[in-house]
């Protein structure tokens, strides 16, 4: 039943709203259940995946129906100039909505159960992600139960570990049963199902009871989580079970009745059991979790031997803690049994403002956000994460990783990406965490009058630096992360604003940069052929225009000798367009439209100064003030934060 559209106005009508869901899920057609012959026929038979293990689980119902790609069917030239040269990267609809700008890793953790679905070396092994704090890892093994909760399973009536009902199947028979079905048992019956198959079935395996059920996190089904648990104090029933002694006075030690297999790999068996801080774990504590993936097995309290558990086992933790545990040389054989995948920050401003959206599209988090605040947000938190270099600024590099291109000098700024990271092999591993920046989003908003609930890129940059002063991080790292922050942040802030402030006074911005961008292509061709243009109006024939193409030109410093390679640079450009049948704007190529729009800044630079910073208007310049305020207000400001980036503006944009 969809939930109401109105609230029920009285007791009445709620009782009648719950009477009427109560009533609608009882109508709902009730999981399946019948004996293990009926099961035979009526599920399996045709179905051969509802007899696979837990990673073709996972990889089959999880990850694949999702589908895949090629990260390069992207339409975005960012994307393109990213993963143009590197190996081929699929991106998987299972979690391209939930994770962004680390789809190299997703792709890793997918290749790892496409290959232990396959029963590849890998599906003896624990999945093992890495990274820094906030990086999210416990987001992609919390997004991995949630989907499996989607799924049914066929189990063995009251097992404790909902064990496949193939297991009933006599060893001599399974070859048989294999052929017939297109199955493959491994395992053995758990005592209490193995006791009860003999007593109350009389061996009669075929009349054992099988039910439908649904993976369950709350429920405990097909899914196990073990936290971290001090050393002093682990107990190893978190992850078997027990002996139940108050049944000891009833039946003995050694009777299936007194288990109690209610441990995170009793309770994970057919799906997964994600270790949270894995290596805070003695090494002891860890066999149990070794042998469940390379054996199959897990030991049963008491004296009941080994018992078969067909688990994924997912592992997390720091860089810290897995470094220490690689350390100690009498830990091989749990490394040999571990496939590592690192899990990075983020390093792409688009996709880090992305997540922020995210977050704030599932929070409760209403206020109005201004232009450009997450995205200021963004800029420090991957900023912070990057490694210096001499190849490039750290906003260079920014951009570059963002797939963005650099222009300076009226060129493209030839800075190969591949190299950059291949020279930073740990880059993304530390920095500033996704966690740090909300909750600077969170004090900024807190911050703000009540009045005016409103979060802005000054309110966000104050309240990241005040984050940065009271942290306890190393004064060098400090000292870093302010600088960003008072400097690099700050200067890419001003030019991004007046860019917003030009857009506003200038009166349909877009078609006037066209014109400029159309009018340049014109004068710059005919004076590469050396012909003439032809005016649009008058029809007449006139030589081109050097002192308008200079005027462009030298808003990116191309003077002299270097405006006859540029103009003929952009008139290649036209012509490869022109073959491609691609349509023309004044934003296709980076350097020409950065030169336009400084071009139109610089036009309208110096009334902006004068009408925002004026402390009495006359009439003109009101009406021009007033009609900048409402077009920034069509482009998303509201009319406090409009209010404040133009005070921001006046303050430090235009100083006497």
């Amino acid at each position: 039943m969809s939930d109401p559209v109105l609230e029920p106005k009285s007791l009445d009508e709620l009782q009648a709203w719950i009477t009427d869901d109560r009533a609608a899920e009882a109508k709902k057609e009730p999981k399946w259940s019948g004996t293990f012959l009926e099961y035979l026929d009526q599920r399996l038979r045709g179905h051969p995946e509802l007899g696979q293990h837990a990673h073709a689980t996972l990889y089959e119902g999880v990850i694949k129906p999702g589908g895949s790609r090629d990260i390069l069917t992207s339409t975005d030239p960012r994307i393109q100039r990213l993963y143009k040269d590197r190996p081929k990267t699929l991106v998987y609809g299972a979690f391209e909505d939930e994770f962004f700008g680390i789809e190299p890793t997703i792709a890793k953790i997918a290749r790892y159960f496409h290959s232990a679905a396959l029963k590849g070396e890998e599906s003896r092994q624990v999945l093992y992600m890495m990274g820094p704090v906030g990086s999210g890892k416990s987001s992609i093994a919390e997004a991995l139960k949630k989907k499996l909760e989607g799924l049914s399973l066929f189990a063995l009536e009251g097992c404790s570990m909902f064990q496949d009902p193939l297991l009933l199947v006599p060893r001599h028979l399974r070859g048989a049963f294999e052929k017939m079905y297109s199955v493959r048992i491994e395992g053995d019956l758990c005592p209490q199902c193995r006791k009860r198959l003999k007593e109350e079935f009389n061996k009669q395996y075929e009349e054992f009871p099988v039910v439908e059920l649904s993976f369950s996190r709350r429920g405990r089904i097909g899914i196990g989580v073990v936290p971290p648990v001090d050393s002093n104090n682990q107990d190893s029933s978190v992850l078997i079970g027990s002996i139940d002694i108050s049944k000891l006075d009833v039946y003995g030690e050694d009777d299936p009745e007194a288990l109690q297999l209610n441990g995170a790999l009793n309770v994970g068996n057919r799906g997964m059991v994600e270790f949270i801080e894995v290596f805070k774990n003695e090494t002891e504590y860890l066999h149990a979790m070794i042998t469940a993936t390379q054996e199959k097995v897990i030991p049963a309290p008491g004296r009941h031997g080994m018992i078969h558990v067909d688990t994924v086992i997912v592992a997390h933790s720091n860089e810290a803690e897995w470094q220490k545990f690689r350390a100690d040389h009498t830990n091989e054989a749990v490394l040999d049994r571990i496939v590592v995948v690192k899990v990075p920050y983020n390093l792409r401003l688009s996709e880090e403002v992305k997540i922020y959206e995210k977050i704030i599209r599932e929070s409760d988090f209403k206020p109005h956000i201004a232009p450009h605040t997450l995205e200021v947000a963004s800029m420090f938190a991957v900023l912070s994460r990057l490694e210096q270099t001499e190849k490039a600024d750290p906003l260079t590099k920014l951009k570059l990783y963002n797939g963005d291109e650099v222009v300076e000098k009226g060129t493209v700024k030839k800075v190969d990406v591949r190299e950059l990271q291949d020279d930073h092999p740990r880059e993304g591993m530390t920095g500033i965490s996704t966690r740090f920046t909300m909750k600077a989003i969170d004090n900024a908003l807190s911050d703000s009058e009540e009045e005016h609930p409103c979060v802005n890129p000054i309110s966000v940059r104050e309240a990241l630096t005040q984050g940065v002063k009271e942290a306890d991080i190393a004064d060098d790292e400090r000292k870093r992360l302010l600088q960003l922050l008072q400097d690099v942040i700050h200067k890419e802030y001003l030019e991004v604003l007046e860019k917003e402030i030009t857009k506003a006074f200038v009166y349909a911005y877009a078609e006037q940069a066209e014109q400029l961008f159309q009018n340049y292509l014109d004068h710059a061709e005919a004076f590469v052929n050396q012909t003439k243009v032809k005016d649009k109006n008058t029809k007449e024939e006139l030589m081109p225009d050097e002192a308008f193409l200079k005027s462009i030109e030298e808003q990116i410093a191309v003077v002299g000798s270097g405006a006859d390679g540029f103009r003929q640079s952009v008139v290649s450009f036209l012509f490869a367009a022109q073959r491609r049948q691609e349509k023309l704007t004044y934003t296709a190529y980076g350097p020409l439209k950065e030169a336009i729009e400084k071009k139109l800044m610089h036009s309208v630079r110096d009334i902006s100064r004068i009408v925002t910073k004026a402390r009495t208007r006359d009439d003109e310049q009101t009406k021009k003030y007033d009609a900048m305020v409402e077009q920034m207000m069509q482009h998303g400001y509201c009319e406090h934060c409009v209010d404040v980036v133009l005070k921001y503006a006046a303050n430090n944009l235009w100083k006497d």
